[in-house]
């Protein structure tokens, strides 16, 4: 029986601790609650001074519902109501009450009333949600807040980052830290030794941020300190020259993409049939407008494909505009050959007509063409600011002209466009119907143009008139490039695309391009054949 009434009450007992356990846990959930309310409830009415006091108060607590409430009044998205009610709201979303974290319905939206903020109690703010976020276990968040606190560089902030340099063991991270330790150091009375490598720290970051730090630090430093800062300052403004050369690189290499597209399709109507089509522009401008109506069919009917819109729109602005290319050399082009005002005269007619076309059917405003998740935002490369739309276009550019490269060294149609390149009568002595090759090569070149607008469309305005902007560029890269040579083509759109964009920033986008048309002008006197000039009988007669 004793061991009967043991057994019994054990588990009774068990359970018993269980149940007062739980209860002492709400207790203590509760307490807290109604520890963070007060501090919550402080920012309603309050001043600026107040609402400092109010935000200390709250990141000291420690408590989970602080960041959120934090992060919206840094935002500009905490409220209050008359009641002094304090409420998050996120532009026209729910409503949330700050001290519970729980959305309500009994708060109505005119009710609200915005708790503002100047730009001191934002940078506390910032500095508090850095302190709050450094310890994280997530990798990102411990990142932003020691950027944070490399922008706010307070030296309350250096104990705190301290310990969570005894901890971090992610080197990326730890070296923001150690950037954000070093800035906060500069605002305190240290050896000079310690001065010294903080300023060293700051400008390995090479930055204009780390510039901005030191020039800030500047003014009150002492004669020693001066000198280290200025040291620093010079290797900052050395580092910044170099990343401003490769920044400069990778427009002109950004441009020169844009230029291989928007050329490429004309080196190859040029460079065979010797047309100067002056629509080559209003084909650049359909395969933009093509991507435009694929995008608009994806978001009414399906919008979870639309980040395969550009995979989508690709091979259709390829077809469509290749075959409005054959249309137009068998209806237009064909009866011109030797006579080329006329042909010139009736493209640049064609171009007019298209545009209207298009303006009449599209409208003349701009049309809006997303960029899929893949090529959104951007990354930093050695200090150089890379966007993923323009390094995509950079790739692609690349890809379509290794395609063309097999086209026309890799299939028949390749073998008969160079055959007739070089000696068109020779070539239909031998069989090769000209006529269909004068065809295909428009249509292939129109296409490639159609293809130059999908990518133009994810950088440029969507309107009637986008190809004019860049035939007279294409124009320019074909005949110094050399007419109808592929490889001149990549090297003469890379080469004015770096030189345009070296130009710019001291002449100026419009003089620039001034400058570049009179070199050409000059070197084509030198090398009338461009820089890689065609072999063949009918070329150097």
């Amino acid at each position: 029986m004793g061991l009967e009434m043991t057994c019994g009450v054990r588990p009774f007992r068990a359970v018993l601790a269980c149940l007062l356990l739980l209860v002492a846990l709400a207790f203590a959930s509760l307490a807290r609650a109604q520890d963070t309310s007060p501090l919550i409830s402080d920012f309603g009415g309050a001043n600026l001074r107040a609402l400092a006091a109010a935000v200390e108060a709250l990141a000291a607590s420690g408590d989970e519902r602080a960041l959120p409430v934090l992060q919206a009044l840094g935002d500009g998205n905490l409220y209050e109501t008359v009641d002094g009610g304090i409420y998050i709201r996120e532009g026209r979303g729910a409503i949330i009450d700050a001290a519970t974290g729980e959305t309500t319905t009994d708060v109505e939206p005119d009710d609200l009333r915005v708790i503002r903020i100047n730009n001191a109690l934002r940078r506390d703010i910032r500095a508090a949600i850095g302190g709050m976020t450094l310890l994280s276990e997530d990798d990102n968040t411990r990142l932003r807040a020691a950027r944070e606190m490399f922008s706010t560089a307070d030296p309350a902030n250096i104990e705190l980052l301290d310990e969570a340099l005894a901890q971090e063991d992610n080197a990326a991270v730890r070296r923001v830290m150690e950037q954000a330790r070093a800035a906060a150091i500069l605002r305190t009375d240290v050896s000079e030794e310690d001065f010294a490598a903080a300023v060293a720290v700051i400008a390995a970051r090479g930055d204009r941020q780390a510039l901005g730090i030191l020039n800030a630090n500047l003014a009150n430093a002492s004669e020693a300190e001066r000198v280290n800062i200025e040291a620093g300052i010079a290797r900052i403004n050395q580092a910044l020259a170099i990343q401003g050369v490769g920044q400069n690189v990778w427009y002109g290499i950004s441009l020169g993409s844009v230029l291989l597209l928007a050329a490429i399709g004309l080196a190859i109507t040029f460079g065979v049939m010797g047309v100067i089509n002056m629509a080559h522009g209003e084909m650049v401008m359909i395969g933009a407008y093509v991507t435009f109506v694929v995008q608009e069919i994806i978001r009414t009917t399906n919008p979870g494909l639309f980040d395969y819109s550009l995979a989508i729109a690709v091979p259709m602005a390829f077809l469509i505009t290749g075959l409005i290319g054959v249309a137009i050399e068998r209806g237009i082009i064909r009866w011109l050959y030797g006579r080329p005002l006329e042909t010139l005269l009736a493209t640049w007619g064609l171009s007019l007509i298209i545009q209207q076309g298009v303006r009449t059917i599209f409208g003349a405003t701009n049309r809006d063409v997303g960029n899929p998740s893949y090529m959104s935002g951007a990354f930093d490369f050695m200090g150089i600011a890379i966007t993923y739309n323009r390094l995509w276009i950079v790739v692609f550019s690349l890809v379509v002209f290794a395609l063309l490269l097999l086209v026309l060294n890799k299939t028949p149609l390749g073998l008969q466009m160079r055959a007739v390149t070089q000696n068109r009568r020779m070539a239909s002595s031998m069989g090769i119907r000209t006529p269909w090759v004068d065809a295909m090569t428009f249509g292939l070149g129109s296409g490639v143009a159609g293809l130059a607008g999908v990518a133009l469309s994810q950088i440029d305005n969507v309107s009637p008139n986008l190809g004019q902007g860049y035939i007279i560029d294409s124009f320019m890269v074909v005949v110094f490039g050399g007419v109808g040579n592929l490889w001149g083509t990549l090297v003469g759109a890379m080469t004015l695309g770096i030189a345009n964009k070296f130009l710019e920033p001291y002449a100026g986008a419009v003089l620039a391009k001034i400058i570049i048309l009179v070199l050409i002008i000059l070197f084509i006197q030198r090398r009338p054949r461009g820089l890689f000039a065609l072999k063949g009988r009918a070329v150097e007669q």
